[in-house]
């Protein structure tokens, strides 16, 4: 039906839109203090860049990417994640030949064909940051640091971070090796979608949520079982950093990442009022992306955080969100030299910066109080033409209920709103 969103899609009316607009300002001061850029990158990207980037062989690429052909018969994809196409501008711009680091965050909307579920949305927004350039594990600290501030700063308590190292394209092939041989006489008692990983990438058969695959996996190999000693080194800076910082975290062995381009680090922020797959957030080191996308060696470490989770997370936790916006002012008329000596008013108002909202409904004086109510006006200045004629308003406190009379040259000066 045309009078009904596509499945998977909302329409954020301006109630849940003012929660939004406080996540993203918390978000963009974190930000903004830490020193990252905001850089805002296309909605749609050539779709080899996420079949390179997040790989062929993922869930994504494979089942949730929203793909087509435009009118030149080329490839197009709508977002499904963040990083890449910060990757892809990073390399486009020249940006990797400049002093490192790097260090971006972005508000964007992404992209996947799956199951709607709660705070799982075909369309959703994401906030995320990706810090170029960097191999040491405090640049892994920082971003998880950041994303840790994030959410004590919105007012959320109830979250573990959950932390796991996935090695690197040096010492991965031992675990995968080691992973395929234990899951080889179980592989008929796994689900579908972890049979068919099984040959793509076993390893992200430990992040499955099915629970006969759980079972089947108890006391499978892990990542962190097989890292090399460099690996092993940067996992323990990262630790030794959160410690040093007072961040408490939980080690995962079984935490990976569904997309190709990470190695090492890998984090996941929970919340325990969202359900089983109550992830708010999640993000890791992904040293070969650039590479990957067709630019030089330059390591990087982000995160990504869905807006719509997160709010669902403090709604849960019964977080106050400010108040949305009230109008400071509304003018209630009588009659027509009133009503056009409103519209100036109106114009000088809002150029002082005052929220100040006019009837034009041709309401009575009564039913424009009570409209003023409902918008939770604080102040209603009624104008009549008799007023007019005298030069004067009158001004109604609508908390205390006090009226007085104001000449209207001095109207804007009395009406200081806090």
């Amino acid at each position: 039906m045309l009078t009904t969103a596509p499945r998977g899609t909302v329409d954020i009316l301006p109630a849940q839109v003012a929660k939004f607009q406080h996540v993203e300002g918390v978000f963009r001061n974190i930000c903004r203090q830490a020193n990252f850029q905001e850089i805002r990158t296309p909605m749609f990207e050539h779709s080899e860049l996420f079949n390179r980037a997040v790989g062929e062989q993922t869930d994504i690429v494979q089942k949730e990417m929203y793909t087509f052909l435009d009118r030149s018969e080329r490839s197009i994809t709508l977002r499904p994640e963040g990083t890449s196409p910060v990757a892809r501008a990073f390399i486009e711009h020249g940006v990797y030949a400049q002093a490192q680091p790097t260090k971006y965050y972005y508000i964007a909307q992404i992209f996947r064909y799956e199951k709607p579920q709660q705070g799982r949305l075909r369309q959703h927004q994401q906030c995320g940051v990706e810090y170029f350039g960097s191999r040491h594990p405090y640049a892994d600290v920082e971003v998880i640091s950041l994303a840790y501030r994030f959410y004590r700063e919105l007012g959320l308590r109830q979250f573990d971070l959950l932390l796991n190292t996935i090695g690197c394209p040096n010492c991965r092939p031992a675990h995968r090796k080691a992973l395929s041989e234990f899951l080889a006489s179980r592989l008929h008692l796994l689900c579908p979608d972890c049979q068919s990983r099984y040959e793509r990438n076993p390893m992200r058969i430990l992040d499955c949520k099915n629970e006969s695959c759980q079972l089947q996996l108890q006391g499978a190999p892990t990542p962190v079982e097989y890292v090399c000693d460099a690996c092993a080194e940067h996992y323990q800076g990262v630790k030794d950093g959160l410690t040093a910082l007072g961040i408490a975290f939980t080690e995962n062995p079984r935490l990976v990442r569904g997309l190709d381009y990470y190695t090492n680090t890998a984090f996941e922020f929970h919340s325990a009022y969202i359900g089983a797959q109550g992830a708010i957030g999640a993000g890791g080191r992904y040293d070969g992306l650039v590479e990957s996308c067709g630019g030089p060696a330059i390591p990087g470490v982000g995160f990504g955080i869905g807006t719509e989770r997160l709010i669902l997370a403090l709604e849960a936790e019964k977080v106050a969100f400010p108040p949305a916006a009230e109008v400071d002012v509304f003018l209630a008329t009588l009659g027509a030299k009133a009503e056009q000596k409103a519209l100036t008013l109106l114009a000088e108002l809002r150029q002082a910066n005052q929220v100040a909202e006019v009837d034009l409904m041709g309401r009575s004086l009564k039913a424009q109080m009570k409209q003023a109510g409902r918008l939770g006006a604080k102040y209603v200045v009624v104008i009549g033409d008799d007023e007019i004629e005298r030069g004067v308003a009158v001004v109604r406190d609508m908390a205390s209920g006090d009226q007085t009379e104001v000449p209207l040259s001095e109207l804007l000066s009395q009406l200081t709103v806090e």
